[in-house]
C-alpha cells in the first residue's frame, strides 16, 4: 500500500519501513522553533534536569532556531526581561538560526525560516506556534506543539508519541480570476469543511493551480490549514520548491523532493475550481463563517490591516500598492501595513510600496506579530470593526473582545482602506 507525503516523512524520521494512519512513531525532529514564548520552553527544559545533577543542555543546537517576532520591540519590562533570558541562553548553547530585533535580518518566525533557507522538503519541523503548518509549503511536516512538549524535543531531539495523522487530498484546478488570490482559495476551502473538517489531520494540496502557485501563495494556505483544525498542510516539493529554496533561499546543499504514492490512501478527496471563486470574507468571530463579498459590501470598518505570517510578503503589498497608488485612505479609517519581515520590508521600499503606502495614510510597521494578536500594536476600541489579512478573528483577536475582525484578501483590504467600507476590488477605480 502507497503512503502519503506525510507518512513518508515520518517512516524516514522514524527509522522504520512505513508507517499509516494511526501508527504512533517517535520522528526524530529536523528543526525546532519557538518565539519569545522560548522563555517558557527554557523553563521547562531546565525542570527536566532539576535533580539530575547534570546541565541542561539541548540535543543539537544547530537544529533549534529561536525569533523575536510577537512583541517587538519589546512593550514593557517583562518582555525585554524574557528576550534577555533568552539571548543569554541562545549566547551560551551556541544557538546560530536566531534572530533578534534588528533591521536587517529580523521578522515573523514563519517567514524567517522559509526565506533563510531554514526548512526543507523531507523534514519534521515542530514549532511553539499553532501556524507552524506554515512550512509545508515547502514539502515539510510541519506542526505546532507545547512548550512542555517542546522543551522534551530540546532534551531528546524527537517528538513524543505523533499519531500517524490521515490526510485530505484537496486538487485545486482553474486559473484565478484578476484580485482573486490563494487567501480566497484557503477561505474558501475552511468554510467548507469547517473548523473542525480537518481536526487531527493532513491536508495535501494537489493540482494544476497549485503547481502553478508561488511559495508565497503555498505559504498562505498551509499557514491556514490549521483555521481548518489540520495538523499540517503540505504541498509535495516540485520546481517550484527548488526554485524558491536556489534563487530566493540561497540553499546551495542537496535537496530532496518527498512526493506520494501513486497508491496512496487518503481519507478524503476535494477538487476546488478557483476559476469560479469571488472575493471571500470570514465574518466574526469563527473563520469558517465565511461569505461571498457581495454579502458584506458597504459594511463600514474603522481599521485595515496588511501584513503577518498569512499576507506580508512582497506580492501582498504589491497587490495592496497596485489598488492604493494614487489614492488616500478614507477618513476616519486607519490603515496598518506590517511586512512579513526586514528582507521584505526593505524591497518594498526599493520598488516605491512604503512611501506609496505612506502618502496614502496608511501607517507602515516594523516587521511583527503584535497586530494581528492585537498584544503589542494594533489594538480595537469598543464596537469597532477591522479588515485584516491576517489568519483569525476569534472573539478578542487584535486585543479587544468588544470588537469584530473580518478576514480578507490583499487586495480587498486595500480596496476597503480606501472607502472605509469593505469593498470589492473588482467593482471599478482599482
Amino acid at each position: 500500500m502507497g503512503m502519503t507525503v506525510v507518512e513518508k516523512i515520518l517512516a524516514r524520521a522514524a527509522g522504520v519501513p512505513a508507517v499509516k494512519a494511526g501508527d504512533v512513531v517517535e520522528p526524530k525532529v529536523d528543526l525546532a522553533m519557538s518565539h519569545e514564548n522560548g522563555a517558557l520552553v527554557m523553563n521547562q527544559f531546565k525542570d527536566i534536569y532539576e535533580g539530575t545533577g547534570r546541565e541542561a543542555r539541548p540535543w543539537d543546537p544547530s537544529k533549534i532556531a529561536i525569533i523575536f517576532d510577537h512583541r517587538v520591540p519589546a512593550e514593557g519590562p517583562k518582555t525585554a526581561t524574557n528576550h534577555k533570558k533568552i539571548r543569554d541562553f541562545v549566547g551560551k548553547h551556541g544557538i546560530k538560526k536566531f534572530h533578534d530585533i534588528r533591521g536587517d535580518r529580523g521578522g515573523i518566525c514563519h517567514q524567517i525560516l522559509p526565506e533563510n533557507g531554514y526548512v526543507r522538503p523531507g523534514y519534521v519541523v515542530v514549532g511553539t506556534d499553532s501556524h507552524t503548518t506554515s512550512h509545508g509549503a515547502l514539502g515539510a511536516f510541519s506542526f505546532g506543539i507545547g512548550a512542555t512538549e517542546m522543551a522534551s524535543v530540546w532534551t531528546l531531539g524527537v517528538a513524543l508519541n505523533v499519531e500517524v495523522p490521515p490526510t485530505i487530498k484537496v486538487n485545486v484546478t482553474g486559473a484565478f480570476p484578476k484580485f482573486i488570490a490563494p487567501k480566497d482559495l484557503i477561505l474558501h476551502l475552511i468554510g467548507k469543511l469547517t473548523a473542525q473538517g480537518a481536526n487531527f489531520r493532513v491536508i495535501e494540496f494537489h493540482g494544476e493551480t497549485i503547481a502553478k502557485m508561488s511559495t508565497s501563495g503555498r505559504l498562505v494556505i498551509c499557514n491556514m490549514s490549521v483555521e481548518a483544525g489540520a495538523t499540517s498542510g503540505i504541498v509535495p516539493a516540485d520546481a517550484e520548491t527548488m526554485r524558491y529554496l536556489r534563487d530566493e533561499a540561497g540553499v546551495t546543499d542537496k535537496i530532496e523532493a518527498v512526493t506520494p504514492d501513486a497508491d496512496a490512501v487518503y481519507e478524503r478527496v476535494v477538487d476546488i475550481d478557483v476559476s469560479a471563486l469571488v472575493p471571500q470574507i470570514a465574518c466574526p468571530h469563527t473563520v469558517d463563517n465565511v461569505k461571498p463579498i457581495s454579502e458584506l459590501e458597504g459594511k463600514k470598518i474603522q481599521q485595515v490591516v496588511i501584513g503577518s505570517c498569512t499576507n506580508g510578503r512582497l506580492d501582498d503589498l504589491q497587490a495592496a500598492y497596485e489598488i492604493i497608488k494614487g489614492k488616500k485612505v478614507a477618513e476616519h479609517t486607519r490603515m496598518l501595513i506590517f511586512p512579513a519581515s526586514s528582507r521584505i520590508y526593505a524591497q518594498a521600499m526599493e520598488r516605491g510600496y512604503v512611501q506609496e503606502f505612506m502618502k496614502a495614510g496608511a501607517v507602515v510597521m516594523n516587521s511583527g506579530c503584535g497586530p494581528c494578536l492585537g498584544i503589542h500594536q494594533g489594538a480595537l476600541g469598543d464596537d469597532e470593526v477591522a479588515l485584516a489579512t491576517t489568519n483569525r478573528n476569534f472573539k478578542g483577536r487584535m486585543g479587544n473582545p468588544k470588537s469584530e475582525v473580518y478576514l480578507c484578501s490583499p487586495a480587498v483590504a486595500a480596496a476597503s482602506a480606501v472607502t472605509g467600507v469593505i469593498t470589492d476590488p473588482r467593482k471599478g477605480g482599482n
